[in-house]
C-alpha cells in the first residue's frame, strides 16, 4: 500500500512548538511507516519523517512571513494532486481545499476534519459527501449535513510523555493565548483558589494578552513562560497538579488535555465540545461550567488518582490506536 499524507504548511511537520494539525499528520505518517506501509509526507522541506518527504517550500508560512499563505497552499496541494496516481490512497489533513481536486483524480481521498473554522466552509464538504471519506476527531465535532466514515481520536506517541506520580504545587494553562482558550479565566481560577499558575503558549491575540493577561503576570503567582517545545511541554504538563482548560468554544479535540493526562495530570475543563469524550469526570479530571465550579474542583484534586489519568489516556489517545483505526479505514475504502 502506498499512502500520501498531506500535512498543512503553516508550520514544520512535526511542529517545533505550536501546530496541532501538523503534529497529528506526523503521528499518522510515522505510525504507518512503522507498520511497513510506504508513506510519502507532503509537508514543508524542513519537516522530519522516516518516509519520503515531498515539499514545495523549505519553511512554513508562519515561520517565514515573506511567503504568501494562499499561494503556498495552492502550490503545495496541487503538487500532490498532480502525483495522485502514484498512490493507492491520499490522507488529507489539510481542511477543505484539497477536496476541490477530488473529482479530477481517481485515487481515494480520506479527510480528517480537524474542526470547522466557520460554518461557511461546510458547503465544500457537502459537495463531496458522496465522493470523499470523512473522519471526525470527536463525536461532538460533527456537522449533521455531512456523512462520516468514522470517528478517530487524535493519537499521541506515549513515549513522548513521562508519568509523574508526585507533582509540584502549581496549576498550568497550556495553549494559545486567545479568548477561545480562556487564559483570563484560568488566571481567575488560580487567584480564587490561591494557587500558583504557569501560563505556556503562543500569543495569538495581542490585544487580549495586553488587556486580560499581562496585567496579572507578577512572576510570582502568575508566570508566563512563553511557548514550550516538546521537552519543556513534557516537564510543565507532568509537574502540574492540574491543567486548567476553561474554553469558551466547542473545541473539536484538545491535544493538551490528552497530553496532560498522559503525564498523569488531571484536567479541569469547561464542559464544552469534545471535553466529555476526553475527560472521565471525577476520575481523570473535572467537567465544570463556571469559574467557581473550577475553583471547587481545584480543592478536590486529591481525590484523583494520577495513574488513572495515565491509563485512560494511553488506552484512548495513543498514536498506535489512532494508526490502527486509520489503517482499518484504509482497508475498508480500498476494498470498496
Amino acid at each position: 500500500m502506498k499512502v500520501a499524507v498531506l500535512a498543512p504548511v503553516a508550520w514544520r511537520t512535526p511542529p517545533r512548538h505550536y501546530g496541532p494539525w501538523e503534529q497529528v499528520a506526523s503521528n499518522i505518517a510515522e505510525g504507518l511507516i512503522k507498520k511497513g506501509i510506504e508513506v510519502t509526507l507532503f509537508a514543508t522541506g524542513d519537516s522530519i519523517t522516516d518516509g519520503k518527504l515531498d515539499a514545495v517550500c523549505e519553511k512554513g508560512y508562519e515561520e517565514d512571513r515573506t511567503q504568501d499563505a494562499k499561494v503556498l497552499e495552492c502550490l503545495h496541494i496541487s503538487n500532490l494532486m498532480e502525483k495522485a496516481d502514484q498512490f493507492d490512497l491520499i490522507h488529507n489533513n489539510f481542511d477543505f481545499l484539497p477536496l476541490t481536486y477530488s473529482g479530477l483524480i481517481k485515487t481515494p481521498l480520506i479527510t480528517t476534519i480537524h474542526g470547522f473554522s466557520s460554518p461557511k466552509i461546510i458547503p465544500v464538504y457537502k459537495k463531496y459527501n458522496d465522493k470523499g471519506y470523512y473522519v471526525s476527531i470527536s463525536n461532538s465535532d460533527r456537522s449533521p449535513e455531512l456523512e462520516y466514515l468514522s470517528t478517530v481520536y487524535n493519537g499521541l506517541d506515549i513515549r513522548d510523555f513521562t508519568f509523574i506520580e508526585q507533582p509540584e504545587d502549581y496549576l498550568l494553562y497550556f495553549g494559545r493565548i486567545h479568548p477561545d482558550k480562556g487564559t483570563a479565566e484560568a488566571i481567575e481560577i488560580a487567584k480564587k483558589s490561591r494557587r500558583k499558575l504557569l501560563i505556556a503558549g503562543i500569543i495569538q491575540d495581542e490585544g487580549y494578552y495586553k488587556n486580560k493577561v499581562e496585567p496579572f503576570i507578577d512572576n510570582e503567582h502568575v508566570i508566563y513562560v512563553g511557548h514550550a517545545g516538546p521537552d519543556k511541554r513534557k516537564e510543565l504538563l507532568g509537574k502540574a497538579v492540574a491543567l486548567l482548560h476553561p474554553i469558551s468554544f466547542n473545541e473539536p479535540f484538545g491535544m493538551s488535555v490528552a497530553e496532560a493526562m498522559l503525564c498523569g495530570t488531571p484536567v479541569i475543563a469547561f464542559n464544552r465540545g469534545s471535553m466529555p469524550e476526553l475527560i472521565k469526570d471525577k476520575q481523570t479530571g473535572f467537567l465544570v461550567n463556571t469559574v467557581d465550579e473550577a475553583v471547587e474542583a481545584v480543592n478536590q484534586l486529591s481525590s484523583i488518582n494520577r495513574k488513572d489519568c495515565y491509563n485512560w489516556a494511553s488506552a484512548s489517545f495513543s498514536c498506535d490506536k489512532m494508526v490502527d483505526d486509520y489503517y482499518q479505514l484504509y482497508q475498508q475504502i480500498l476494498a470498496s
